[in-house]
């Protein structure tokens, strides 16, 4: 995985700075879950509306990562972060200085904060871009890795609440958001190959290609699962098992930093095994994991060990499928990246919206936790009926790199 040969080939403080960027991005990207129960509390939210509020951010991301794709093709990766970096720290500030009194102020923080999901559109390409196809897999995976922001926000962000108050873990979030930042003006670089601006009817020409539309379910199952639950669970735990916020915190912590800690090793074991072979693996995991979660353990330990397995899975299926959109879409990355991601955060408004939805509705999360899955199934399913094409039309230059 990470030799000598890696670390030669392409450009190591991009790297870095491509992943604190896009950790501290993520941080505040899901913040709204674990204060959800505080938020939910001192605005006496239904369980609906606690999904949608988490939900939004993750939407408002989705959306903003085609912009942000588009950007990084047009004027570069660097100046894009740039960019949206100034944006979330400005909108938290505001936010922190003159206070959030209502529903609808939350649902208008968490579309400012979708700014930073659409970081994911910036640091995935300003790394890719330096490093040759057999090493696309482990290069996007560290810089992927930044979804381990999302443990920050679970394992603090509770505690912090209870004894400042909710609010004020708005402007405490700027802090290591200003650092980042600092972190990424001085490392990152663009690299030199970068390819020459299209128009935006070339851009989206990438859609009458059905594999970009493959790819984009595929995400919207491992990394909608992920930040889905990501955003969902110390709600969850509060909610089905009665645990504390700060307990709670802890639990989702546990969760996502299994999912976000494994996404270089799937992606480094799809360069070694295949990007296909190592998906249907996860996809199975995952199904399994979820579809048992949904008949709701009697303990609270064992839904937390079934969610750890889970978001094992999707973590790793989330660095497998950037193993393999680089390898079919190289010229296109920077559009791509935000397609696909785009995808992943629908598939995350989606799960965290039918979450609350089922248990305002039902007085269960079952519902939603077992359709999606099998959503999982499905995209096992898809992605046996087309693998044979992908190995076999996809170019004798790809021959380094694993599919």
């Amino acid at each position: 995985m990470i030799n000598r040969a890696f670390l030669q080939a392409g450009h190591a403080p991009t790297l870095l700075a491509a992943f604190f960027y896009f950790d501290m991005s993520f941080m505040v990207w899901v913040i709204l879950g674990p204060l959800g129960v505080a938020i939910g509390n001192e605005l006496h939210l239904d369980a609906a509306q606690k999904g949608l509020m988490v939900a939004v951010p993750v939407l408002a991301g989705a959306a903003l990562r085609v912009v942000n794709g588009v950007l990084v093709d047009r004027i570069k990766p660097k100046p894009t972060g740039l960019i949206g970096q100034a944006i979330v720290i400005g909108g938290l500030f505001m936010a922190w200085i003159s206070g959030v009194h209502s529903y609808a102020g939350v649902l208008m923080l968490g579309v400012v904060l979708g700014f930073a999901g659409a970081s994911f559109a910036v640091a995935l390409p300003l790394a890719s871009r330096w490093y040759p196809p057999e090493y696309q897999g482990i290069a996007l995976g560290i810089a992927g890795a930044g979804n381990s922001g999302t443990v920050f926000a679970a394992l603090f962000a509770p505690g912090l609440a209870a004894a400042f108050g909710w609010i004020n873990v708005l402007g405490i979030a700027i802090i290591p958001l200003v650092v980042a930042l600092a972190v990424y003006i001085v490392l990152a670089k663009d690299a030199p190959n970068q390819p020459p601006p299209k128009s935006l009817v070339q851009y989206m020409s990438v859609l009458r290609t059905g594999d970009a539309w493959w790819f984009m379910f595929f995400y919207s199952v491992t990394f909608g699962g992920f930040v889905g639950l990501a955003s969902s669970l110390t709600i969850y735990f509060n909610a089905e098992y009665g645990l504390s916020p700060i307990t709670a915190g802890y639990f989702t912590a546990a969760c996502v930093f299994a999912g976000s800690l494994v996404r270089p090793v799937g992606g480094g074991i799809a360069d070694r095994i295949g990007g296909i072979r190592a998906l249907s693996v996860f996809y199975t995991v995952a199904a399994i994991a979820i579809g048992l979660v949904s008949f709701r353990p009697p303990q609270s330990w064992m839904a937390l060990a079934l969610f750890v397995v889970g978001m094992l899975a999707l973590g790793m299926g989330n660095g497998s499928v950037f193993q393999l959109v680089p390898l079919r879409f190289r010229r296109e990355i920077g559009v791509m990246t935000g397609l696909v991601g785009m995808f992943g955060g629908v598939g995350g408004f989606y799960l965290a919206s039918s979450l609350g939805i089922s248990k305002q509705y039902t007085g269960s999360y079952q519902s939603g936790l077992l359709v999606f899955a099998i959503l999982a199934l499905v995209a096992l399913v898809g992605l046996t009926s087309i693998k044979s094409r992908w190995r076999t039309t996809w170019g004798a230059a790809l021959a380094a790199a694993r599919i």
